[in-house]
């Protein structure tokens, strides 16, 4: 496994750009992101940006020094086509004009995803350090793009960022159970496996605060909307035919999957499992081919302690839990649409992969 994963998890390798270069033709676009919050108040913001000129990303390739800007743009692009299409205070738009359209499309080509915003730009690509040398975690992360003017959002996005961070362990914790397993060394796997769960158990503390500042009917109501899953929508300048894509959705996250596939977990073969691969195709290519090499591993389930592989799912399921009671209390409570922000039955959904992942538990 390659280092920047058991070191940054799934965070990029640097802490994300938080601007254009003074002076760049890019720049007008942090101008447009700080003020979006504002201009979404308006009911004439369509038309405003219709009569935007969104430059476009000035390369054909993805170089590795300017991707944390290339990131940037998606971000920016992201949250504008997301605003234009599913603004609140209007019916939704079927059509995403040429001048977002085509230089959002092409940024995302270069990437290598779905034109639209995604877990990736919402939360992977959306933070700053207040400290630079502090850790990356709540009280010391910030946005730096949000749909409205209210810290609820910014408290959602910035749970996730932590909840990646500590995914560091998590992966650093996969790479020495399979240098133990390969090394035929029970005790070292089990160790490994401990130190998942203890990583896992974790983030399931982070997922839990969600309340301490994030008010639900805020959430349904005010932000929520923005990153719903477009359909029906025609790019203009790309496309006639309408285009269907899946909202951002915790779904997008490499995390579950690559514990799901590192622990060989059997999921049944359902509508639910085939959302779970296409959510692969919204997810950066380098998580993608990580999740490929963990399926590819053996089951270090050979050598296990069953305490120890058993706790590493039981933290798993409850982190589900916890999802699942935030489900219900954010969005199910007050839902019209029973589908989720990616689309799907989400509450069905939920319930059957912690039943699943507590099944696939080693006999004591």
């Amino acid at each position: 496994m390659h280092p920047l994963f058991t070191e940054r998890g799934f965070l990029p390798a640097y802490d994300p750009a938080r601007s254009f270069a003074p002076g760049s033709k890019l720049s007008v676009l942090d101008e447009i992101g700080h003020d979006l919050p504002s201009l979404l108040q308006d009911s004439n913001f369509r038309q405003y940006v219709r009569g935007l000129r969104v430059p476009e990303w000035p390369e054909d390739r993805v170089r590795e020094e300017t991707l944390p800007e290339l990131r940037l743009y998606f971000v920016r692009l992201g949250f504008l086509a997301s605003a234009y299409v599913n603004q609140v205070s209007q019916p939704r738009a079927e059509t995403l004009p040429h001048n977002i359209a085509v230089p959002l499309c092409k940024a995302c080509a270069l990437l290598e995803r779905p034109p639209i915003l995604s877990y990736d730009g919402y939360a992977l690509y959306n933070w700053k350090r207040i400290d630079a040398t502090g850790p990356i975690a709540l009280g010391n992360i910030d946005t730096l793009q949000n749909f409205v003017h209210l810290y609820d959002e910014h408290w959602f996005i910035l749970v996730h960022v932590e909840i990646e961070a500590i995914g560091a362990r998590v992966l650093a914790g996969m790479d020495r159970a399979n240098r133990a397993f390969e090394s035929r060394s029970a005790a070292g796997v089990s160790l490994a496996l401990r130190e998942i769960a203890a990583a896992v158990w974790r983030q399931v503390a982070v997922l839990r605060r969600i309340p301490e500042k994030m008010d639900p009917a805020l959430y349904y109501r005010t932000f929520r909307p923005y990153i719903r899953f477009f359909e029906g929508v025609v790019y203009e300048g790309m496309a006639r035919t309408p285009m269907n894509f899946r909202g951002e959705t915790g779904a997008q996250s490499s995390l579950m999957p690559a514990l799901i596939a590192f622990m060989k977990i059997p999921h049944r073969q359902s509508a639910l499992t085939d959302h779970l691969k296409d959510m692969r195709r919204f997810m950066p290519l380098e998580h993608r081919r990580l999740i490929a090499e963990l399926e590819a591993l053996p089951a270090v389930r050979d050598l296990a302690e069953p305490e120890a592989y058993n706790e590493v799912l039981e933290a798993m399921a409850t982190f589900r839990e916890v999802h699942f009671t935030w489900a219900q209390e954010y969005v199910n409570r007050w839902v019209e649409d029973p589908r989720g922000t990616g689309g799907t039955p989400y509450m069905e959904w939920l319930r059957q992969l912690i039943d699943e992942t507590r099944l696939h538990k080693l006999p004591v």
